[in-house]
């Protein structure tokens, strides 16, 4: 079972836009016809899909990922405005991997850039976690630890440790997948699991910069994850432009 995650893709209604260092929506094209060349079994996006939050980006970007033979899934980041994406494809608590589930975590908080779980949501996960013994992948789009540069330390989930405590003993869980940093990642957290960052299919961001900086010597990419019985394998790949 092969998935592939793509993140942080910060479309506009306008294909043609700029992003700092390149346009994104020929920057996303160009991640997907490369992850597809992989054959995944399923593709997950994990938030900021849209940079404008319209419903015309959205469909911009629903068209893009119809080019998987896979189903594919999202998430909203704090970029997104999650109805018009629920509208153009609904968002899933779960995924079905066979021997494998994937838990689908929204950390979004309405006109923050932050994240936060929040009491409700932790309840629901943690329900949903004693409810399966099967190999677990959690994805999110912020990270539950920090990566190391201290402006987006300052803009992670802001109720990591709950979200850890909440997580503690539940041995099914074999990593977490997440977003927001723009950049390629591995950490470890409190309880041992470790959390994987994925690089932009945009703008890629300076690793363990103090204040907000591009990376522009690195390329966007996408990370594939390989189960293979209760055993997972993942690595970065990137796209040259």
């Amino acid at each position: 079972m092969r998935l592939i995650q793509v993140t942080d893709c910060h479309l506009h209604a306008d294909p043609l836009a700029r992003s700092r260092t390149g346009i994104p929506h020929r920057q996303f094209e160009r991640v997907v016809v490369a992850a597809a060349r992989l054959r995944p079994d399923a593709v997950l996006v994990t938030g900021d899909v849209s940079q404008d939050e319209t419903a015309a980006s959205y469909a911009l970007a629903e068209r893009v990922l119809a080019r998987f033979d896979c189903p594919w899934f999202w998430l909203p980041g704090n970029h997104d405005a999650p109805d018009p994406m629920a509208e153009c494809r609904p968002f899933h608590a779960s995924l079905d991997l066979e021997d494998w589930r994937v838990l689908l975590l929204d950390t979004q908080v309405v006109g923050q850039e932050a994240g936060e779980l929040g009491e409700a949501r932790l309840a629901a996960f943690a329900e949903r976690l004693a409810d399966d013994d099967r190999p677990t992948l959690v994805a999110m789009h912020h990270p539950p630890l920090a990566v190391g540069s201290a402006w987006l330390d300052a803009l992670g989930l802001v109720d990591a440790e709950a979200f850890w405590r909440t997580l503690a003993g539940h041995e099914c869980v074999q990593a977490v997948l997440c977003g927001h940093i723009h950049q390629a990642f591995v950490g470890h957290g409190p309880v041992g699991v470790p959390v994987y960052a994925c690089p932009s299919t945009s703008d890629q961001f300076l690793p363990g910069s103090e204040t907000f900086a591009v990376d522009e010597a690195s390329r966007p990419g996408f990370r594939v994850v390989d189960l293979h019985g209760g055993e997972l394998a993942t690595w970065v790949e990137r796209v040259e432009l």
